[in-house]
């Protein structure tokens, strides 16, 4: 087998389908939307496979010079344990430029993420399973409509701590359903649910609470046909209990891991990310 050349280029949507193939070989799902995100708002970086295809790839996520994400870290079988995920990592980590750069780790790589210079600093668990409303679910939050979108990426900044116009706009296009919880002061939650290759997924979940966050997944909940996932962050001991009462069952986690400073924002009121990857 010939080694690839270790020469990182940035990737184009003419390697999509590459990046699909490569998620496959390594058993994760073909993700068309949550790559779309990453190359729509993203820089996706690649090493070629001399024999065709890629050999690995990362995706950079850059929110200004105070955060970056790191995400869709994958080295082909063929290629394994010849240091090409740690080459990708230093490079993307390199090229953020950020003050803070985070990701979600499994337990795989977590231990090459510390030899990087990463630091745990949370969890990020998956919930999965068929979602069943309270009664009245439509009671506390309503859907979304463009006109939100202004207040609703306000509060984004606000907890994410950096502004994601297009992120949402591309949300508002793609998404199956947004709700909102709004108050006195303006939107005080919002959440979406989107098709995902493998069944709807619940992401963004931003509230100032595990009700608030209730009430949006309850209000979601009608417009869910079939399984759905959810990646929930931290320990959430309330919503977690409610998930569970309302038919989801844990199905594995991550670790959230930090390089740099702690990220911005006010990471108590960001319950659950749009995707992984792209925060």
């Amino acid at each position: 087998m010939t080694a690839p050349q270790e020469t990182v280029r940035r990737l184009g949507y003419e390697d999509f389908a590459g990046c699909l193939a490569l998620a496959q070989d390594r058993g994760w799902p073909a993700e068309y939307r949550a790559w779309d995100l990453l190359f729509a708002f993203g820089e996706v970086y690649g090493i070629d496979d001399p024999g065709g295809g890629l050999a690995a790839v990362i995706a950079l996520a850059r929110y200004g010079d105070r955060l970056a994400n790191l995400g869709g870290l994958l080295v082909a079988h063929r290629h394994g344990r010849r240091g090409l995920g740690a080459l990708l990592m230093r490079y993307a980590t390199e090229r953020a430029g950020t003050a803070s750069v985070w990701l979600t780790a499994t337990e795989y790589g977590q231990q090459m993420y510390e030899g990087l210079g990463f630091r745990a600093t949370g969890t990020c668990t998956r919930y999965a399973g068929y979602l069943r409303p309270d009664d009245q679910p439509g009671r506390w939050s309503r859907e979304a409509e463009p006109s939100d979108l202004p207040e609703i990426v306000a509060l984004d900044a606000e907890v994410f701590g950096a502004r994601r116009t297009g992120v949402f706009a591309y949300l508002f296009a793609a998404a199956e359903q947004i709700r909102l919880v709004g108050g006195p002061a303006g939107v005080r939650g919002v959440a979406g649910v989107w098709r995902g290759v493998d069944g709807p997924v619940v992401g963004p979940v931003i509230a100032e609470d595990s009700d608030t966050a209730a009430a949006l997944l309850s209000g979601l909940a009608p417009a869910i046909e079939g399984p759905v996932r959810i990646d929930l962050y931290g320990h959430r001991p309330k919503l977690r209990a409610w998930l569970e009462e309302h038919g989801l069952r844990e199905a594995g986690g991550t670790t959230v891991m930090v390089y740099g400073d702690d990220p911005p924002g006010d990471r108590a009121r960001l319950f659950a990310p749009v995707t992984r990857a792209i925060g």
